[in-house]
């Protein structure tokens, strides 16, 4: 298998953004921009670059496997994992789908939540076709619950710094229930922020996750760096 040359700059950030590595996982930090796995864009996603760094980085003369047990959405930065072996693919997908992967988020939001904690559950339906959610009635056709719980961590001169912990994995979950509370996540025109980001990002990150390893069977806690475009923002918070 012969995969692309990467750059010197393309193999050096690559190699920067690696949070955690061995034989069977690869945890990286995703730019917002990015996509995770190949989509009807035929942009190259991050699971290829990867697989051509290895292949550089280890002179792995045969085909890199670089499997992808989650996603972000595209405009989402942060943490996201990925399994370097088949047997360890099986195992992490089941853990996210079975909630064993504890994930969370940060968000900038563009009001103050109030209350400043709490957990909220709404029914979300999808529209294909815009590729958006909405909060409907319970009983609506295809409405899936959908759960998380929120803390205000800080202010910034102008937003609000949210920690959100995952009980679901709807889609644009977290975009569509911050909006449905009043609070639109920076930059997010889709869900209601009033101006974009400079870049096409939305202020939302993985930013930790903790999972027992599926194949050790020890505990892995991860954090992922903040933005430096994320001004005011104390990662110790």
């Amino acid at each position: 298998m012969v995969y692309r040359q990467l750059t010197e700059e393309e193999y050096a950030d690559l190699q920067d953004r690696i949070l955690y590595e061995d034989n069977h996982l690869l945890i990286a930090d995703k730019r917002p921009g990015e996509i995770v796995q190949g989509d009807k864009s035929g942009d190259e996603p991050l699971s290829e670059k990867y697989k051509a760094f290895i292949a550089a980085r280890d002179s792995k003369p045969g085909q890199v496997f670089m499997g992808v047990p989650h996603r972000l959405d595209r405009p989402v930065g942060g943490i996201v994992v990925f399994a370097k072996t088949s047997k360890a693919l099986e195992r992490l997908s089941g853990m996210f789908r079975e909630g064993r992967m504890h994930k969370t988020y940060w968000a900038l939001v563009c009001k103050e939540p109030v209350p400043c904690c709490g957990e909220l559950t709404h029914y979300l339906t999808r529209n294909e076709k815009s590729n958006k959610s909405f909060v409907s009635n319970p009983g609506a056709r295809d409405a899936k619950e959908a759960r998380l719980a929120y803390r205000l961590l800080q202010a910034t001169d102008r937003y609000w710094l949210v920690e959100v912990e995952l009980f679901t994995g709807r889609h644009h979950q977290i975009r569509c229930q911050l909006a449905a509370i009043g609070c639109p996540i920076k930059g997010d025109l889709k869900y209601g922020a009033p101006r974009s980001n400079p870049d096409g990002s939305i202020s939302l990150m993985a930013r930790n996750i903790r999972f027992v390893h599926p194949v050790k069977g020890t505990e892995i806690e991860i954090n992922a760096p903040v933005p430096s475009s994320w001004k005011g923002v104390h990662p110790e918070s």
